[in-house]
């Protein structure tokens, strides 16, 4: 399937069909949409029958309605003499050209508007629907994806695929298969109705068959390749958009607007100039088959000139009518072939993240009530795809109900080892256990439901703040339950100074609160959880002085009763931790007391002076 020849080819057909087999709840919808523009198709070669009629009535003809029957002598001649009793080929009389054409006009009219709109309106209906289909599906997958995902991924592409590839895709779907399936039809009816009429003329088409089909084949592989390269770019383009969104206040106060201004223009330069190739070479693809389309036509006009002997006038118009009609479908019909290599190369990249795994969740562990003693025995890490251990031979035991801080400089592993616990990474070597379980063991859901997390970089939505407090398994908390957090987090002041209170919206990532404001939200989500184990990785932050202090008296209250990790530099929170684990570079160097370490004079004493002497 990947030689060289053929690789590119199969692959994009099999990527296709794939994406075809979304429409399977749409197949009725679909079948008619076809039916429509069948019947769109079947009035092209009509409209050439009525120059034969047109020229016929200009030369005074009478309208010979038996040309058109089939021969009495065979299958369906003897078909239709049975039913009329030959009648059919007795209706000439009386039928003038006259009156007739401007009747079948109204009528091909008629046909072909309602083929237009039953084959464009319920196409689009089927194709917005797969669209959406596989939207939410690559979302929902972004939801089962690993931490790892998105560790090496940056989010400009990731958005990518579900913005800009997703409507790569529904253009492939929508336009493609509209002037496949229209244009297509048309081709057909127009040939059957040339082969028809003179079947030697129109012979000639055929003879630049291959001619289209190497150009077909050479173009497409070119047409993917340039494809992919605008998606990385609108990828990259998205990534420094989204950065910069996010940290203006850092470009503005460091004067970082001429570097992310290069940046930007950079990557769309690169985005503008693979789509001006990608024009190019559809152009150029456009033009050389246009070209092949010419001589054959020039072929046959030649030849229909030189039989006018044998044809009538009426007769060879008609022929070279519908023959006109055919570049136009085989212009669009070889057109087609850019959309469906763009959005066959954007739905492979979006199959691609359909088809990487889950995060692993083989546990079949469940627990109704964890007490929350937690053991790690002989743990090392390494970071999926990363060989260097950021964890080493560490072991350690949390008691039921027990406070514990884990200290140490910048790039310890202390945010690392807590990550493991809730497994948004997993384990290599040894082992982390709750209630003597390893953490793999678990179901992951009922794993998560017993941690509770309160993060350093503060994750609110762009919702109201009771949805961010009671969020996702809380949103069915009591009204009760949500006060007592919010009034334990110290955040029913500002929450009722707010405009519409507990249904205010706080705006993206809470932009429209205080950095203290934010991390008491996020701290009022984890009260309400009430998990039997709690995860504090620098929970406060972002509070002032005044804030932390009713923060810590919170904290202190939740605690109890709960086994607690707790990541702080702030001196409150680590003296009155029951234990201070003192790590360095992925290993523990020492653990105690505050007061037990201080007295040692060793790694921790030295980090009291250095960051938390007040």
């Amino acid at each position: 399937m990947q030689d060289e020849k053929n690789g590119h080819s199969i692959s994009g057909w099999i990527t296709y069909w794939r994406l075809m087999r979304y429409l399977k709840p749409y197949l009725v919808i679909f079948f008619i949409s076809i039916l429509g523009f069948v019947a769109y198709a079947a009035t092209q070669p009509m409209l050439a029958a009525m120059m034969e009629l047109f020229i016929d009535g200009l030369e005074g003809r009478d309208f010979d309605f038996v040309k058109w029957l089939p021969n009495k002598e065979g299958v369906l001649g003897g078909l239709l003499v049975a039913l009329g009793g030959g009648d059919w080929y007795n209706v000439t009389e009386g039928l003038k050209v006259a009156y007739l054409v401007p009747v079948l006009i109204v009528l091909i009219y008629m046909i072909r508007s309602i083929g237009s709109f039953l084959g464009n309106y319920l196409l689009a209906q089927v194709s917005f629907a797969l669209i959406h289909d596989v939207r939410v599906e690559l979302f929902n997958k972004y939801l089962l994806l690993p931490s790892s995902y998105f560790d090496n991924n940056d989010t400009g592409r990731i958005l990518a695929k579900i913005t800009f590839n997703v409507d790569q895709v529904r253009d492939a779907v929508t336009r493609a298969s509209k002037i496949i399936l229209r244009e297509g039809a048309t081709v057909i009816a127009l040939l059957t109705y040339l082969f028809y009429s003179n079947w030697k003329l129109t012979l000639l088409f055929f003879a630049i068959a291959p001619v289209i089909g190497f150009f077909v084949k050479f173009a497409s592989k070119h047409f993917k390749r340039y494809t992919k390269k605008i998606q990385n770019s609108i990828g990259d383009v998205t990534h420094v958009a989204n950065e910069v969104v996010g940290g203006y206040q850092v470009v503005k106060s460091f004067g970082g607007e001429a570097y992310e201004s290069e940046r930007f223009v950079k990557s769309s330069t690169v985005n503008r100039l693979q789509n001006i190739k990608l024009v190019r070479l559809s152009e150029i693809y456009t033009a050389v088959l246009q070209f092949f389309i010419a001589l054959a036509m020039a072929g046959m006009m030649f030849l229909a000139m030189s039989m006018l002997g044998e044809y009538t006038a009426g007769e060879l118009i008609a022929y070279v009518t519908a023959a006109a009609m055919m570049p136009k479908a085989v212009r669009q019909l070889s057109e087609v072939n850019n959309p469906i290599q763009r959005g066959i190369a954007a739905a492979e990249s979006i199959f691609e993240v359909l088809d990487l795994d889950n995060e692993r969740d083989k546990g079949t562990f469940e627990s109704n009530h964890v007490n929350g003693g937690i053991e790690i025995k002989d743990l090392s890490f390494s970071y999926p795809g990363h060989e260097e251990e950021v964890l080493k031979n560490i072991n350690l035991s949390v008691k039921p109900g027990e406070t514990v801080a884990l200290v140490g400089h910048s790039g310890s592993g202390k945010s690392t080892l807590v990550s493991l616990i809730p497994r948004f990474y997993d384990h290599q070597q040894g082992q982390v256990l709750l209630d003597g379980v390893d953490v793999s063991d678990y179901k992951l859901a009922n794993l998560r439901d017993n941690i509770a997390l309160v993060n350093q970089q503060v994750i609110l939505f762009n919702d109201s703040v009771k949805n961010n407090i009671a969020y996702g398994s809380l949103k069915n908390a009591t009204p009760e339950a949500l006060e007592t957090a919010v009034v334990s987090a110290h955040a029913k002041e500002f929450i009722d100074g707010m405009e519409s209170g507990m249904d205010s919206f706080i705006g993206e990532g809470g932009g429209r609160l205080s950095g203290g404001q934010r991390q008491r939200l996020s701290i009022a989500r984890a009260i309400l959880k009430d998990a039997p184990v709690l995860i504090l990785d620098e929970a406060t932050s972002a509070l002032d002085a005044e804030s932390e202090r009713y923060i810590q008296d919170a904290l202190e209250s939740v605690m109890q009763g709960r086994t607690t990790l707790v990541i702080a530099h702030r001196l409150s929170t680590i003296e009155k931790a029951d234990r201070i684990v003192v790590m360095d570079k992925g290993r523990i160097i020492e653990e105690g007391s505050h007061k037990a370490l201080m007295v040692a004079g060793g790694a921790y004493k030295k980090l009291y002076e250095l960051q938390f002497d007040s």
